[in-house]
């Protein structure tokens, strides 16, 4: 079994040699280098290729298909950074910001068609099963992120709801990754099914861990400035949770910061913060992550390879779930 480190050896190796490749025109193609070249945690594809390798030994068969989902996630981000009007990302200028709209979405277009090609180049006993999946998860992707946008315009967004938009615009990725690894391994369809459920509660809790983080974190290790989902009233969990059970005091408080359209960043998240400390709504957030992580553990554990084989991915999960970035 490979590790962590070794299967992100692997795909880094492998997207430098495919940045290396001379495309034209220019112009078209640097945006998409520019993404992949910044970096990221490389989760996606170290999932799939850790699923395959429950099954086979030889991961390099499936580094094409791994870099069809990073190109894809990547792909995403780009166009994500475009709506939201991003200046940066991973430490970087955004690449509207450097190339300009018309290149972001046309660049975001052709590493959508790239993706696609490169899992064309998977096993084509399994091609059509993959491409059915892949292409139904991009168009879950995109009901998520419309979800996502909706909830910008609206002060009503229930728990249930929100779960839903972030299993649609997160988390079915992180399935899908696993359950295509698992299917080009050779796995049962009950034990692709099983990685499916996986990465879905890793994914679920992987979302909500962020929206912690970006109250509660370390500035310093997060790499960013706490509460900039407070600033722009994103409807994370913590803001839906807590205006669902808040007392009329701290209801009239929340939606005051909410609705208030001048104001000094730092009191709104100071107030906010405070808010969100009488709720205990940090300690509640976690019984979710913690909830989903269970869930995903225990769908983990049922899959037909021995435990020694499942434990590179179960210890992936637990970084997942422990980390602080």
């Amino acid at each position: 079994m490979f590790t962590l480190s070794q299967l992100l050896d692997l795909i880094n190796a492998y997207l430098s040699e495919e940045l290396e490749h001379d495309r034209s025109p220019r112009n078209l193609y640097e945006p998409v280098n520019y993404v992949l070249a910044v970096g990221g945690k490389r989760i996606r594809p170290v999932l799939l290729m850790m699923a395959y390798n429950l099954y086979k030994d030889d991961v390099s068969n499936v580094l094409s298909c791994a870099t069809a989902i990073e190109m894809y996630h990547n792909y995403t981000l780009l166009h994500d950074d475009l709506m939201d009007r991003a200046d940066m990302r991973r430490g970087k200028k955004t690449v509207h910001r450097v190339w300009g709209d018309n290149t972001a979405i046309l660049s975001g277009d052709a590493m959508l068609v790239l993706a696609y090609q490169y899992i064309c180049s998977s096993n084509p006993e399994h091609l059509k099963e993959i491409l059915d999946l892949f292409s139904f998860t991009a168009l879950q992707i995109c009901e998520g992120q419309q979800l996502d946008m909706d909830f910008e315009l609206r002060c009503d967004v229930t728990e249930n709801e929100y779960i839903e938009m972030i299993r649609l615009k997160t988390a079915v990725l992180l399935a899908a990754s696993l359950k295509i690894g698992a299917i080009l391994g050779g796995g049962s369809k009950k034990d692709s099914d099983l990685l499916y459920n996986v990465g879905l509660y890793t994914g679920l809790a992987f979302q909500l861990k962020d929206d912690l983080l970006d109250v509660y974190g370390d500035p310093v290790v997060f790499g960013k400035k706490n509460g900039g989902d407070i600033l722009c009233n994103k409807k994370t969990f913590l803001l839906i949770k807590s205006l669902e059970i808040a007392d009329d005091h701290q209801s009239f408080e929340l939606n005051k910061w909410i609705n208030a359209s001048s104001y000094i960043p730092e009191e709104k998240i100071i107030a906010v913060k405070n808010i969100y400390d009488e709720i205990e709504i940090k300690g509640l957030c976690e019984k979710k992550i913690s909830f989903y992580y269970e869930k995903a553990l225990d769908s983990l554990s049922k899959i037909t390879p021995i435990a020694q084989r499942r434990e590179r991915l179960e210890d992936l999960i637990r970084v997942l779930m422990l980390r602080e970035v």
